[in-house]
Parts: structure tokens; C-alpha cells; sequence
């Protein structure tokens, strides 16, 4: 039986869907590959809800999560961590980084940034984009004095709190004694393997928390493996580039490093990967089509 990179405990994987909307092929190969990983590894296998975004996750999305899941043949331990149940965990780690002087609140609209990006001179045809594709944050707000932050504040203005990249890139290595890496088991989009370099300044001073929500996709996924003992996390290839937000946050957070296993996409014929905004046919339409797990497993390309 295999144990983890710390020694003598078993390897731990996870599996972690948003309930905003019911899953398609490319989440059944995701489990499926999550699952599978955990058995061959001789390890634990979880299943988690990532439930942030309050707004749009449905409790009919969170039941057809395990209504699919169950369909397809595997299981998981109970109980499932639902993450709009831990704004305490998130929050806490964002004092931390409060406390370390790198995040700052960001009352930015969409609008002024796309106003600053216009009046830059650069124009948004050629100002960088993040791996995402949104534009890197223009630095409004950035170094605003501490009299009109606390007037903003009383105004009740809605802002989001924002990682200073630089200070936190700098502070990270200097925790690590150097350049921080990760390191990975299955391949990226252009097929890197082995110890990788991280490099988190390509998403510029990237979200971290939100008033009304403490927490982000970065800061609840690194702190969620953390407290549940992930030890190897696998995930789609898109997400590849989100490890170097991951990885930093964990040094600066003294946090265990587990491994990554980052695989293909699903695509349909033209090469354009499945997602739930496109409202692809999901798993509960092909189960009431007549199709079996082992059909879905063929289409997936399992």
C-alpha cells in the first residue's frame, strides 16, 4: 500500500466540483481519473463541494453530484466537506496574509479597469492577459493612502481583497531559501513533467477574498488540501496554470506541498473543451438516453 510523500500516511486525492450546473463527460473523467488514481496509489479518495459562489451553486446541482457519481461506480468517504460551511478556515488564513502586508483592498469596478487599461495607451489589444484570459490588474487602488482607504471603507464601497504579486513572490522565497517549484506526475498542456519552476506573477495581483465572501477559488482549494491532507491533487490540464498561485500561497501560508497530476480535457469534435456554461448534454441526459457507465467511460475516452 502506498504512503505519501511524508512517509508513513496514506495518500489522500480528491475530487472537487461546483454545484452550478449538473456534470457532463469531462467531470466524469475527472472523477474518474481522481478515483482511480486514489485505488492505484492505495489511497483515500474524497469527494468535496466547492460551493463559494453562493449565487449560482444550486442544491439540485449539489444532488445530482452524488446521484451521477454513484451512477458511475465509485464512492467516497463521508462526510463530504462542503466549503460554504468553512468561511472561518478561509478567513483566517486571509489574516494571516493581512497580517504579513501582502493583500490590499481593491475597490475597483470592471469599469474603471477597463477604463484604465483604455486610457494606459496600451489599449486592450495588446495589454497582457492572464492564463485565464482576463486582463492583469491595472494596480488601481493599489498603494492608496490609509485616510482615503478607511473613507472608502466607511462608504461601505464593495471591494475585494487582491495579492501583492511582487511582495508575495518576494517574501515566499525568501521562506523557501530560493526559486519555489512543484512538482508534477502527469504532464502539462505541452507535456512538462518533473520538478517545475512556479511563476504567479503571469496572473498580476490576482483576487484572493471578497467582502461579502472571504475567500477565492486559490485561497479556499490550497487551504482545503491542507486541512484535508491532500497529498496528490489531480485536476484538468486548464487548471494547470493555477498551481503557481497555489504553490505560492502555500509556502507563504506554511503549508505541505502535494504532488500534481494535471490530465487531457475531454473535447468535442471540433476541439473546443466541454463546460457547463455551454450547457453540454451532462450525465443525467445520457443516463436517461439508456446509456451505461461503461458507455459514458467510452465517450470520456476512459
Amino acid at each position: 500500500m502506498a504512503a505519501s510523500a511524508g512517509g508513513d500516511r496514506l495518500d489522500v486525492v480528491r475530487f472537487a466540483p461546483s454545484p452550478n450546473g449538473w456534470l457532463h463527460l469531462g467531470h466524469a473523467y475527472s472523477a474518474i481519473f481522481a478515483h482511480e488514481t486514489a485505488k492505484a496509489l492505495g489511497g483515500r479518495f474524497l469527494l468535496r463541494i466547492e460551493d463559494i459562489d453562493i449565487g449560482r451553486c444550486r442544491p439540485e446541482y449539489e444532488q445530482g453530484i452524488y446521484d451521477d457519481l454513484a451512477w458511475l461506480g465509485l464512492d467516497w468517504e463521508r462526510p463530504v466537506r462542503r466549503q460554504s460551511e468553512h468561511f472561518a478556515d478561509y478567513e483566517k488564513a486571509l489574516k494571516r496574509l493581512r497580517g504579513m502586508g501582502l493583500v490590499y483592498p481593491c475597490f475597483a469596478t470592471r469599469k474603471e479597469i477597463h477604463d484604465a487599461i483604455e486610457a494606459s495607451g496600451v489599449g486592450h489589444a495588446r495589454w497582457p492577459v492572464d492564463p485565464d484570459g482576463a486582463p492583469v490588474y491595472p494596480g488601481l487602488y493599489k498603494d492608496l493612502p490609509v485616510a482615503d482607504l478607511n473613507r472608502l471603507m466607511w462608504e461601505g464601497r464593495s471591494y475585494a481583497w487582491r495579492i501583492d504579486m511582487e511582495k508575495a513572490v518576494s517574501r515566499a522565497e525568501e521562506k523557501a531559501g530560493g526559486p519555489i517549484t512543484f512538482l508534477e506526475e502527469a504532464g502539462g498542456p505541452r507535456g512538462e513533467r518533473g520538478r517545475l519552476p512556479i511563476d504567479p506573477m503571469v496572473f498580476g495581483d490576482v483576487v484572493i477574498a471578497r467582502k461579502d465572501v472571504p475567500t477565492s477559488y486559490h485561497l479556499a482549494v490550497t487551504t482545503d488540501d491542507a486541512l484535508q491532507g491532500v497529498t496528490c491533487v489531480t485536476r484538468g490540464q486548464d487548471l494547470f496554470p493555477a498551481t503557481h498561485v497555489h504553490r505560492l500561497l502555500q509556502v507563504l501560508l506554511d503549508l505541505p506541498e502535494p504532488r500534481y497530476r494535471h490530465h487531457p480535457l475531454v473535447r468535442d469534435e471540433t476541439g473546443r473543451r466541454l463546460s457547463k456554461s455551454a450547457k453540454d448534454m451532462g450525465l443525467r441526459e445520457l443516463r436517461a438516453e439508456g446509456l451505461t457507465p461503461a458507455d459514458v467511460r467510452r465517450l470520456a475516452g476512459i
